[in-house]
């Protein structure tokens, strides 16, 4: 990857940010429409001049493999106590050096996972005027919505993707609100994401010395919400940027993405890519479990690269619940108080989601951590 600095002009008097950024929502399309529509050059909204997202060198110039992220496999921790403490072990390193790890043999089957890349893929591809009814960006009674950019009057870059946000819980859509297009799968995917979910807050627990059931029972597993991002195919890669740099506002995040590529991730100052693995799924770390941890365990920035070429299709699974979602988002979440002692005192205050999110969905994707806002 050849390095490449983006400079970019942002302020001028003729130019009205503001209005540029209306007149892209209200046509309810998405960044798909302008595909569609025969864009030979990236809009203004979307020139990316932070210095976070600035596409450098990447690891993959590299030739050694090992720098890669760690791959951890699943297969037989239920059945095996040695290879349940190995697995453990492989967990808590790559949780302190990385924050990040994909998972083989994590019982979601490869072709539940292809359907569910198809599903989201479909949606997206959908008559545009059929999307618009899906179209939202600030209603909460909408459990299953479609919109471009959650922070678009917010964040400083407009991000090249479209995606489709499925309450998982608390409170599920009724299966009749979910398009039929892409309903049995994302309620399949979900069920099986939800059942990995549980055993990697079994893991995570352990890890840090823990019972393996501390984390749930903390009420983590309470919010569950599903992304379906859509990345289009964009005429100046260099210019634009898929999602900006960012660290996720969550416990933990189970990552599908098809075999395009794109994602990076922040690790000693430099970006690595993480190649797609077949049948593997990237399991990331967000804020808060770097709050219940007590800085024990990372939560790092990562990004994905805009592309000539496309779709790229990404799910995410997100263990949190939303602003204003019910009662576990008034949960008051600090460091887990059996980490701390006197000579590891916490690092940040109480909070809860409701509060987290507040700062963290203002500030939108700006390159900067939410974390320390809410340290001591």
């Amino acid at each position: 990857m050849v390095g490449t600095t983006v400079a970019v002009e942002a302020h001028d008097s003729e130019y009205d940010r503001l209005s540029e950024l209306k007149a892209f929502d209200e046509t309810k399309a998405g960044v798909k429409n302008l595909v569609d529509g025969g864009v030979t050059k990236v809009p203004r909204i979307f020139l990316n001049n932070l210095n976070s997202n600035t596409i450098t060198p990447s690891r993959r110039d590299q030739p050694s493999p090992h720098l890669g992220i760690p791959v951890v496999d699943l297969q037989g921790i239920r059945e095996n106590p040695s290879l349940r403490r190995k697995v453990i072990e492989e967990v808590r390193s790559a949780s302190e050096e990385w924050g990040f790890f994909q998972v083989v043999n994590h019982g979601i089957p490869l072709s539940v996972m292809e359907e569910m890349v198809k599903g989201v893929r479909a949606f997206h591809q959908l008559d545009a005027e059929v999307k618009k009814g899906y179209y939202s960006r600030n209603d909460p009674t909408k459990r299953f919505k479609y919109y471009s950019n959650f922070d678009l009057y917010r964040a400083p870059v407009t991000n090249w993707r479209d995606t489709i946000a499925y309450v998982v819980a608390p409170n599920p859509p009724h299966p009749d609100e979910v398009p039929q297009v892409c309903r049995e799968i994302i309620i399949d995917y979900t069920k099986k994401s939800s059942q990995l979910g549980d055993t990697l807050f079994e893991l995570l627990s352990e890890s840090l010395g823990l019972n393996p059931n501390h984390l749930k029972s903390m009420r983590v597993t309470e919010g569950f919400l599903l992304l379906g991002h859509y990345y289009p195919p964009c005429p100046e890669p260099e210019l634009a940027i898929g999602t900006s740099s960012h660290a996720d506002s969550d416990f933990l995040t189970i990552l599908l993405q098809d075999q395009l590529g794109g994602l990076q991730i922040l690790h000693d100052n430099e970006w690595y890519d993480v190649p797609p693995v077949p049948g593997a799924l990237v399991i990331n770390l967000g804020d808060l479990m770097q709050l219940l941890s007590n800085d024990k365990f990372k939560s790092v920035n990562h990004r994905v690269l805009a592309k000539k070429v496309g779709p790229r299709i990404s799910i995410a699974c997100f263990y949190r619940t939303g602003y204003k979602g019910g009662e576990a988002a008034d949960i008051v979440y600090g460091p887990i108080k059996e980490l701390l002692s006197e000579d590891n005192p916490p690092v940040y205050r109480e909070t809860t989601i409701n509060e987290y999110l507040a700062f963290y969905d203002n500030k939108g994707l700006d390159g900067t951590s939410a974390l320390p806002h809410f340290k001591l």
